[in-house]
């Protein structure tokens, strides 16, 4: 969670007042830089607080807690990705965005893979017991 505040903090730095946030041809979608950047603390404070909900005194299934652990790690590492994405695209220099925006997918593709793997841990439990 650290990781994803001090992106926070270092795109946040370097975003204009106006953060595009979505383009189709002609037109721009913008929000405000403080708009996108409190909207983004709450999707990550969200996100993170959802660990806590899952406690020990809530879920007994320690197997369980360590699978949704890891699937919160995984949406801070896509967090990190797409905030960083949004960042470089508004920044000033000439990038190449056809290449960067494979790493979004990527981002998604492992989340997805740890949202599958819960079931396959719970079937090989079931057969191997």
């Amino acid at each position: 969670m650290l990781a994803v505040l001090a992106n926070l903090m270092y795109v946040y730095a370097g975003l204009p007042e106006e953060v595009v946030v979505q383009e189709e041809g002609p037109t721009l979608t913008t929000v405000g830089k403080e708009t996108l950047f409190y909207s983004w603390l709450a999707i990550v404070g969200a996100v993170n607080v959802l660990v806590y909900l899952f406690s020990k005194s809530l879920v007994p299934d320690e197997g369980f807690r360590i699978w949704f652990t890891g699937l919160i790690i995984t949406l801070n590492f896509f967090l990190v990705i797409a905030l960083s994405f949004i960042g470089l695209y508004n920044s000033s220099e000439a990038f190449d965005f056809s290449r960067a925006g494979i790493v979004l997918y990527i981002g998604i593709g492992l989340i997805a893979a740890w949202v599958v793997s819960w079931p396959i841990v719970l079937l090989v439990r079931k057969l191997s017991s």
